[in-house]
């Protein structure tokens, strides 16, 4: 009797279709399994317009992170990185959409940003920089052709990936919280409401008004509820900015206007500026450890935020895998190769998707409508900067609220199982960090094994995983023992 080896069904499929296939299905429908998922398309056009709201802020963000001085002492320049940004996110958002066919868009990871600027730019150039970013992305792709990264994310207990999901719905709704000023860091607390303890300015009072509508739609079981409330805020503040009743300055990333012409031109000028080599001063260890480094930040975040959207998707099947995983992976990886030669750093899934599936987002329907958004904004670039980042914060909240859910999955009765997904949830908004909070769990929940003797339930992937996050919690002592700084 032979084996036949059988793809896992999400839930949606599981479920069985019934009449929620119909027959003479459109070949869009078709191509992208939409009533198989038990979707629709108006659902998955919400869904990719509400993702695409949420990640606006990217063309703005990203480019003032990449805004400072290399090793040589050059910039790149302003408009070209806004380009570079959008192209990159539109390119490999399309490609998930019509190769991985799931709704996750991805965009400049921050944290891949963040390591470039700080750690790579000051010690080469940014041509080389993003040739590190081409690097780490090639790896991540190795990771997946062999096997690697499916079979690893496939190791992690269940329990553990609910944690991840609730983790991930704690640090967005943080990010949002912040983003919007309703929480800054505090003179004697590291946090508090406000700048000083209390909520002030008309933009915070936006954003209240605006995620409290979302609530209230979405307890109606409004349909569209996120967009809708999007959509509100940023027509009230358009209006509240044109009566001259908000100060300008006021605003997070300035006042919901058009200034100037809706049209520009791409700057595609940092297109294919990428260098490999030249690092006779900085010195093959360091560009180890940086390229390293890097594959961390791109590797568990990404794979974290995948495995959070996907089981939110109920594309997971009852063990948390997901159908067409290895694409998605790849694709994933290929961002970081991509991002770089755009000159707009590595390119990561976005922890953003999750608020076009709870849109109803479900296929790559979705994740295309968000690239095609990406794409615009290389011809109308003014225009992004129309939806406040307090209007698009709430989402994000609103979201981390839904994913919050998951908590009904996990045994809290099970010390071997609470504590593990108690410090992957805590420790992802409180070190600000995905990757961080996934190490601790599996550390965690390997230890803890040890402890009761079950080191045998542990795998050879958790084994390798733990030995991995090790290194990582201790990779500061490790530099400084190699002599790489």
């Amino acid at each position: 009797m032979t084996q036949q080896s059988v793809e896992p069904k999400t839930v949606a499929e599981d479920a069985g279709s019934g009449s929620r296939v119909p027959a003479g299905r459109s070949w869009l429908d078709r191509y992208f399994h939409i009533s198989e998922r038990g979707s629709t398309i108006p659902r998955e056009l919400r869904g990719g317009v509400t993702t695409f709201m949420a990640m606006a802020y990217i063309l703005l963000l990203n480019p003032l992170i990449l805004s400072g001085k290399d090793a040589a002492g050059d910039m790149m320049g302003q408009k070209a990185l806004i380009t570079a940004t959008a192209f990159a996110a539109a390119f490999t958002t399309l490609l998930m959409g019509f190769v991985g066919k799931v709704p996750l868009a991805l965009a400049a990871g921050l944290s891949v940003s963040g390591v470039i600027s700080s750690q790579v730019a000051p010690q080469m150039t940014w041509p080389q920089a993003m040739g590190m970013c081409v690097m780490y992305g090639v790896v991540i792709m190795l990771l997946v052709v062999t096997g690697l990264r499916e079979m690893i994310m496939n190791a992690i207990p269940l329990a553990l990936k609910h944690g991840i999901t609730m983790g991930i719905g704690l640090f967005i709704a943080l990010i949002g919280l912040y983003k919007a000023g309703f929480v800054q860091v505090g003179k004697a607390t590291p946090l508090t409401l406000g700048a000083t303890g209390e909520l002030s300015g008309w933009p915070v009072l936006l954003f209240a008004g605006t995620l409290l509508l979302i609530f209230m739609l979405q307890a109606r079981n409004t349909p569209g509820a996120i967009l809708i409330g999007i959509v509100t805020g940023t027509i009230v503040a358009v209006i509240l900015n044109a009566l001259g009743v908000i100060d300008p300055k006021q605003w997070a990333n300035g006042a919901p206007e058009l200034h100037g012409s809706a049209v520009s031109t791409p700057d595609f000028s940092l297109f294919g500026h990428v260098e490999f080599g030249g690092w006779g001063k900085v010195g093959a260890m360091t560009v180890g450890m940086i390229v390293f480094t890097l594959v961390l930040a791109g590797f568990f975040d990404a794979m974290a935020t995948i495995i959070g959207v996907g089981t939110e998707a109920e594309l997971a099947d009852d063990k948390g895998r997901m159908p067409g995983l290895s694409k998605a992976l790849f694709i994933d990886g290929a961002g970081g190769a991509i991002g770089g030669i755009a000159g707009g750093s590595g390119q990561t899934v976005f922890v953003e998707s999750a608020t076009g599936v709870g849109e109803g987002a479900r296929t790559g329907l979705a994740s295309a409508v968000t690239g095609l958004f990406f794409a615009a904004c290389l011809f109308f670039t003014p225009l992004t900067a129309i939806v406040p980042q307090e209007v698009a914060s709430a989402a994000l909240v609103v979201i981390g609220a839904m994913m919050m859910m998951n908590a009904r999955h996990v045994d809290w009765a099970d010390r071997a199982t609470a504590i593990p997904v108690f410090l992957t949830v805590v420790l992802m908004p409180f070190t600000y960090t995905i990757t961080t909070g996934v190490a601790a769990g599996v550390v965690s929940w390997v230890a803890i094994k040890i402890a009761q003797g079950r080191a045998r339930e542990i795998g050879a992937f958790m084994w390798g995983l733990t030995v991995i996050f090790l290194v990582y919690f201790a990779l500061n002592p490790i530099e400084g023992w190699l002599g790489v700084h």
